[in-house]
């Protein structure tokens, strides 16, 4: 097999193609000659029509890839070789995406391939936080405990993910039947009513024409109400993944009474969870705070941590950009973060801003909650009533005509 190799000699540098069943042939045959491998890496291989690597979706789900993650520790723990234990985990996974890619990832371990760099093949499955975590764990010797830290970074990430999504799902299904219901009526209903009304000569007010008009409409273009419904809930999903949408969306959160809140606090975990899992691991402070911004995700929230990576680079504290965005990251973040500075412990400090707003978050989602019931109750109320009242009125006044 072919590497791409650096090689220096004598104070000068050279960049060489070698054959060798591994790299690990390579610094043998470097080393004979006097010199020094500065760096190796597989030579590409046999070029592949773009078509033919084209895969839809990673086909690994992200609880797959945290279980994997923990057995992988324990057995390194436990003594197990490394491509022995990718072996095991290969032979225990019955996601037939994941056994393939373990199968690779050992395969490249066992021709002499770093962990991560094997990782790294893989990046639509092992995000740069995971690969990172791995190479600090390599570099140190301490393996199998960073891969226990980015496990358990990795676990409470997707918990704190599911709960806040979990909030939304009960009024996002209450409001799709509203919508549905109130369609429905439009269509089957109201024309009905409609008719009783004309026959009898009953004078309509405006609130019941506005709804008989629309009924109208939708009667005589069922499959253009239809299609601009399909229309409005695919062009909806797509502009709220757009990265435009999910900013304006995102803003918008920001901006609700308590559902901000919640939302700063959430990205302020994620932040905090990942840098603790970084620096704890060994990875330095200015690659930890870009692998932060990757993870970190949302543009609003994730310049603030550019904008910190920038300052440290110019020789200011990491709590100096954060100190700015009071309305992006909370006071206590920077704050903590500062006394982690002063301390040399910045580490150990964003632990505990992680946990103690993963708590917070999860104590807020139940209180959204409760909040919501109400709130929804009210809405359905108000749709039912006007509803009634305009179909009701047409009817009431013929009586008092009577």
């Amino acid at each position: 097999m072919k590497f791409n190799v650096t090689v220096e000699q004598e104070g000068k540098k050279e960049t060489r193609v070698m054959e060798a069943p591994s790299r690990f042939a390579i610094y043998g045959e470097v080393e004979k000659e006097g010199a020094r491998v500065v760096a190796v890496e597989r030579a590409a291989g046999p070029f592949l029509p773009a078509w033919l690597s084209i895969t839809i979706g990673t086909g690994v789900k992200q609880a797959e890839i945290v279980t994997m993650t923990k057995n992988l520790s324990a057995m390194l723990s436990a003594g197990l070789t490394l491509s022995r234990s990718l072996s095991v985990i290969e032979r225990q996974s019955g996601n037939k995406r994941l056994k393939k890619i373990a199968a690779d990832v050992a395969e490249e371990v066992k021709q002499g391939a770093a962990f991560h760099e094997a990782l790294a093949k893989h990046p639509r499955v092992f995000s740069k936080l995971f690969v990172s975590m791995a190479q600090a764990g390599e570099e140190s010797g301490g393996l199998a405990d960073a891969l226990a830290v980015v496990g358990l970074q990795m676990e409470r990430s997707q918990a704190l993910t599911a709960k806040v999504r979990g909030a939304m799902i009960y009024p996002s299904i209450v409001l799709t039947a509203i919508v549905i219901v109130g369609v429905l009526m439009l269509i089957f209903v109201v024309p009905t009513l409609t008719k009783t009304f004309i026959s009898l000569g009953v004078a309509i007010p405006l609130s019941t024409q506005i709804i008989v008009a629309v009924s109208d409409f939708m009667v005589n273009n069922v499959i253009l109400v239809i299609a601009l419904l399909i229309a409005l809930a695919v062009g909806g999903a797509a502009f709220v993944r757009s990265k435009t949408g999910s900013t304006a969306v995102l803003w918008a959160a920001l901006h609700l009474p308590v559902v901000g809140e919640l939302v700063r606090e959430t990205f302020a975990a994620r932040a905090a969870r990942t840098m603790a899992s970084l620096l704890a691991s060994g990875v330095v402070v200015l690659r930890a705070l870009q692998i932060t911004e990757d993870v970190v995700g949302a543009p609003i929230f994730a310049s603030v941590v550019a904008e910190a990576e920038a300052r440290v680079r110019k020789g200011d504290p990491i709590s100096a950009a954060f100190v700015e965005h009071p309305k992006l990251y909370p006071i206590l973040f920077s704050d903590m973060i500062a006394v982690g500075e002063e301390t040399g412990k910045v580490s150990e400090m964003m632990k505990q801003v992680a946990e103690f707003y993963e708590a917070d978050v999860e104590q807020k989602t139940k209180d959204l909650s409760t909040i919501i019931e109400p709130v929804l109750m009210l809405f359905i109320g108000l749709f039912v009533g006007i509803f009634a009242v305009s179909m009701i009125a047409p009817i009431y006044s013929l009586s008092s005509s009577i």
